[in-house]
């Protein structure tokens, strides 16, 4: 137990010293997007505290903690501050795509949805969320994130706008919508960030989604951007066999024989190694941009072993792939999936409750920054000890990790008694202001 705790003891200060060069460095980055020196703390405030130990977050709640006297300085900067969030995140990307400059990524988009109560949240309205678990008045966000080998990390996130909510010039105005943005279909969204990432100098060979992201036109676009892809498809996807006949990709499944299916680890968990049975076919592509080669085409499918449930990944590579390396791109994608709940658990992506744009675009903005810091910091401490690592100790987790930094780093929430007496009376005064502001609006629209 004394050599884990010596390890541990090594990490915890590597973390220390990892925490602050990113930390200093993703403020460095983004400092000039500000006008003035007051929003630029501020700024820095809120990141941290999306990172401490609260029940929720939002500008009461983190105003509190952070030993403010009220969440007005919070508010100005989401929403009326004079700061260039888009360059922000440009800057953010930048120096992701920097720290992973010596690993090759994989380019992931999945989108998740945010409960609201209100269509006069921006982008608001009745929409599927895989997060809800079906059709629900939501907002929905795409999001790209860069996964390699050893680090998962958002690198960019759009809005979804209904087509409905999009064309409505009273809300996009009460919610201060720019006017160049236009509807624009979540596919539409994914390839303008995947550019945008490629543009910025990431080295990526390979595109991953799920089958929201498997139309044909996406994955021309995707082709043309000199990315091979794995995309999951429904069983119902239409596909056609090397002698030119249609399938659906079920039907299509029935031409593997048993002695074909091949046993494959994809990844750890708590109860071991997880196995899938994996099998693939020879496909034609229906999305081949002019002037560029076929490459390979198949259609991969992944089957549990105990249940037999089956799922089906269309793929493409400019060149030769085997199973094995289009398996492990596939399992990259579930990656985002951790990334969205440690963005939400640890800092607040989903708990902003703000409705205006300017305010959506820079709470998600200071959400994905914590987020990135977080990984790029899990990541140094990790390649730093684990050649060192005990055995019986497994490698360094993000829940871990805060809860180190929250010891070592991160300030304590203020709750002293007269702050704590303060902000009791401040919510109740303006809660009864606000019941009394909605009674009011009431009777007068209850007036003949």
């Amino acid at each position: 137990m004394t050599t884990y705790q010596e390890t541990v003891a090594v990490q915890a200060t590597i973390a220390e010293q990892a925490w602050g060069r990113m930390f200093g460095a993703a403020m460095g980055v983004i400092a000039d997007c500000f006008a003035r020196r007051e929003p630029r703390g501020t700024a820095a405030e809120l990141t941290t505290g999306l990172l401490l130990e609260l029940d929720t977050r939002n500008c009461w709640t983190l105003a509190e903690a952070l030993g403010h006297r009220g969440p007005h300085r919070l508010q100005h900067l989401l929403s009326r501050a004079r700061f260039d969030h888009e360059l922000a995140r440009e800057r953010i990307s930048r120096l992701v795509i920097d720290e992973l400059a010596e690993e090759e990524a994989v380019l992931v988009v999945d989108e998740t949805g945010d409960a609201k109560s209100s269509t006069d949240c921006v982008g608001a309205g009745p929409q599927y969320s895989g997060a809800l678990g079906g059709v629900g008045l939501c907002q929905v966000a795409v999001h790209l994130a860069a996964v390699t080998a050893t680090t998962r990390v958002l690198i960019d996130r759009a809005l979804y706008l209904p087509a409905d909510w999009a064309a409505d010039e009273e809300r996009r105005t009460l919610a201060g919508v720019p006017d160049e943005v236009v509807f624009a279909t979540k596919p539409q969204q994914a390839v303008t960030m995947v550019a945008a990432a490629l543009a910025a100098g990431i080295r990526a060979s390979w595109f991953a989604a799920d089958e929201v992201y498997g139309g044909r036109e996406l994955r021309r676009q995707v082709r043309t951007l000199n990315l091979g892809y794995t995309i999951g498809v429904a069983s119902t996807h239409p596909v056609t066999d090397g002698a030119g006949r249609r399938w659906q990709a079920r039907q299509l499944l029935n031409k593997v024989r048993p002695e074909q299916w091949m046993r494959l680890a994809t990844g750890h968990g708590t109860k071991g190694t997880r196995e899938y049975d994996w099998a693939w076919l020879d496909i034609r592509a229906d999305d081949t941009p002019d002037s560029q080669q076929a490459g390979t085409a198949v259609l991969v499918a992944r089957r549990h072993r105990y249940t037999g449930e089956t799922s089906y990944f269309r793929c493409w590579a400019p060149g030769p792939a085997t199973l094995a390396t289009l398996v492990d791109i596939i399992c990259r994608r579930w990656k985002i999936e951790e990334t969205f709940q440690l963005a939400k658990g640890h800092a607040g992506l989903d708990q902003g409750q703000v409705t205006c744009w300017n305010s959506w675009m820079r709470w998600s903005l200071f959400s994905l920054i914590a987020t990135t810091v977080l990984a790029l910091t899990l990541a140094t401490a990790d390649e730093q000890t684990g050649a060192v690592r005990p055995l019986r100790l497994i490698p360094l987790t993000c829940p871990e990790l805060v809860r180190l930094l929250r010891v070592l780093v991160l300030p304590t929430p203020a709750r002293d008694r007269d702050h704590v007496l303060h902000w009791t009376a401040w919510r109740r005064h303006h809660q009864a202001v606000a019941t009394d502001c909605h009674q009011r609006r009431h009777r007068l629209q209850d007036t003949p």
